[in-house]
């Protein structure tokens, strides 16, 4: 019985991220708002019922992709963020970490930039809380370094916050960079970090 009830459980999972899967590929050409769940199920090639046995809705699909694209670069950023070096050399690594990530899904990053202000509410709440978390993780990681010793927990949430808004707008120029030329991409590289050490010096000079 329990094997049973393993395939079977396989089985829906299986079919949930054939789901995920294809209204991914579906919203590379339109917004999650105008997707319906008859062409995901149609490129599935399983009943519209079945639909409702993984999601309540496409917003409840729009609200999975989202943990889909994000949660998994907690900890990257995290640690990004949190190891040795001085703040040009976290900067660096940063940058690597959201060319490389853009490069491996760029569905995912155009599906987040697309409906980070999109018309489907739970999606847009999705997003906006996973940056929280990414600035709260940022701040806690900032605070372990000596060189942010006094400074409050709203300013270093501040920073973070501006250190996230930095790095998504970097992930959307290295998106539309994607197809260019290998000296496009080096170019949005290097005013990615510019702008990250324009931020880093005005901390440094930051009196609260």
């Amino acid at each position: 019985m329990s094997h049973t009830l393993g395939i079977r459980q396989a089985q829906k999972q299986k079919t949930r991220q054939a789901l995920l899967d294809a209204a991914l590929g579906l919203l590379e050409e339109q917004s999650l708002s105008s997707l319906g769940l008859r062409e995901v199920t149609r490129a599935v090639g399983v009943a519209p019922t079945a639909f409702y046995r993984h999601f309540r809705s496409t917003a409840d699909l729009g609200v999975a992709l989202v943990e889909e694209a994000l949660g998994s670069l907690h900890p990257m950023i995290e640690d990004t963020v949190s190891t040795a070096g001085d703040s040009d050399e976290r900067i660096v690594r940063a940058v690597e970490l959201i060319a490389r990530h853009v490069g491996t899904h760029p569905a995912h990053v155009r599906f987040i930039a697309r409906e980070r202000h999109g018309g489907v509410q739970p999606v847009r709440d999705a997003i906006r809380e996973q940056l929280a978390r990414f600035a709260e993780e940022v701040g806690h990681a900032l605070a372990e370094h000596p060189e942010y010793a006094g400074w409050s927990e709203d300013d270093l949430l501040m920073l973070a916050g501006l250190y996230v808004d930095h790095m998504l707008m970097a992930a959307s120029a290295f998106l539309e960079a994607l197809d260019g030329s290998e000296a496009e991409r080096e170019r949005v590289a290097r005013v990615a970090s510019r702008q990250m050490r324009l931020i880093s010096i005005g901390r440094r000079h930051w009196l609260g």
